[in-house]
């Protein structure tokens, strides 16, 4: 059986896994770092992905690969192949106001029902209506549009800019997947197909897209080598953790997401929920909430102990910490829409107010912010029957312990491990062995 190789391209790094089809365990790792910041060159990007396979031995032995990446950066490029202007991330807010903007013109029932989306900041579609506005050169100029993945994708293929590249700037070689061509707020999970209406709105004219292949079908790179789609990387790591429908994946990180595996399309006219696609044909949506593992940072600063004493200190607390409750918004919130709310601490007496309750009243203050994610998915009618916890916050005892009670579901934590790459070797080692299936690949 063949090696494949998976990458999760993120924010912060590019991490590379190599899988041995036959025994599914990863015989190689690769790893290099991502420069900071909410804009970013995407030439930073690609120098990275090459050292990290690199850094796990390469290609050449590899039959199949596949790239996860962070989802919703826009990578605008002109008719010769270059990028246009540094990539705008997810995390850059300078088009909150085409947000509102978009939302104005064409009203949030609409946008969900015909995207699944209602705009924020974080999606392509108004980093577009951005660059319409605020650089009117630089849009004009804008020949096709991909996202992080799509074109590390396209460039690993051999395409990229004139002179640079051996198979040159064939624009209609980019190439995605119905997840993360989901998150531009210009695709249709519903029909599975570009609105381009709305993409002009955003743009000012129309341009190239990546065609969206399905999830078993795989495109060849310069050495013949199969490539599968690749994924955003909340749906590669749903992919990696082999989520089902029924699972609702609870990441704490520093922001939080909750997202479900479901066999139709959500569109939440609230904005609440995203309506995502995910990489086996099901949908994912998905929830995100600002205040996750940061939590428990600081209230083990403000306790001075470490981690695994806040745990010890939470676990010594009684269910409802005698009352004791935070609000722990100390970065706004996103879920619910409470950008400038601040933390609170309630609830305090005499007896009320000990070290222990406060470590339990950051954990549960915490965990139902995430539980108001997977009360927002039910409210839409998705069943949850199993939570997998993972992330960095999912490592503390206190944390697996007492998320049940506030979470309402059974919860798993499976081993720490790089679950968007391995989602990405999944889907290369089903277009590398056409008798293995990918995981839902073939359900209704």
């Amino acid at each position: 059986m063949p090696l494949v190789l998976g990458v999760d391209s993120s924010t912060q790094s590019c991490k590379v896994v190599v899988v041995d089809t036959a025994t599914g365990s990863v015989v190689r790792t690769g790893r290099a770092a991502h420069p900071v910041g909410t804009a970013v060159d995407p030439e930073a990007w690609w120098q990275a992905l090459n050292a990290a396979i690199a850094d796990a031995g390469g290609l050449d032995d590899v039959a199949a690969w596949s790239i996860g990446g962070q989802q919703h950066g826009l990578v605008a490029l002109d008719a010769s192949g270059s990028v246009i202007r540094d990539a705008l991330l997810w995390n850059d807010t300078r088009s909150a106001g085409a947000a509102d903007d978009l939302i104005a013109e064409f009203g949030a029932q609409d946008l969900a029902a015909r995207t699944g989306l209602v705009p924020v900041a974080s999606f392509t579609i108004t980093k577009l209506r951005w660059l319409r506005d605020a650089e009117p050169d630089n849009a004009s100029r804008v020949a096709a549009v991909a996202l992080p993945h799509d074109w590390l994708t396209w460039r690993l293929r051999g395409y990229g800019p004139t002179g640079a590249s051996p198979l040159g700037p064939v624009l209609e070689e980019l190439v995605t997947d119905r997840s993360d061509a989901s998150g531009t707020g210009y695709w249709s999970p519903v029909d599975g197909a570009y609105d381009r209406a709305l993409l002009v709105a955003a743009l000012g004219h129309d341009a190239v897209l990546p065609r969206v292949l399905g999830p078993a079908e795989w495109v060849a790179d310069a050495a013949g080598r199969r490539v599968a789609p690749g994924a955003g990387d909340n749906a590669a790591a749903a992919l990696g953790l082999g989520a089902q429908p029924g699972d609702v994946v609870v990441s704490i990180g520093t922001s939080g997401t909750v997202c479900a595996v479901s066999r139709t399309p959500i569109a939440d006219p609230s904005g609440t929920v995203a309506g995502f696609a995910d990489a086996t044909g099901n949908f994912l949506p998905l929830v995100a909430t600002l205040n996750a593992a940061r939590v428990l940072d600081v209230t083990a600063a403000l306790l001075a102990v470490g981690h695994d004493e806040l745990s010890d200190l939470a676990l010594q607390a009684p269910s409802g910490a005698d009352g004791l409750t935070l609000l722990p918004y100390f970065e706004g919130e996103r879920t619910p829409n409470l950008p400038d709310a601040t933390a609170s601490l309630t609830g305090m007496t005499l007896a009320s107010t000990t070290r222990a309750n406060l470590a339990r009243a950051a954990v549960e203050g915490m965990l139902r912010g995430l539980g108001a994610g997977l009360d927002a998915l039910r409210g839409l009618g998705i069943p949850l029957e199993r939570a997998l916890l993972i992330g960095g916050g999912a490592q503390s005892e206190a944390v697996r312990r007492i998320a049940p009670e506030i979470l309402g579901v059974p919860v798993e934590v499976p081993e720490p491990g790089e679950y968007v790459a391995l989602g990405a070797a999944r889907q290369a080692a089903a277009a590398a062995t056409p008798s293995l299936r990918l995981l839902g690949a073939d359900r209704p």
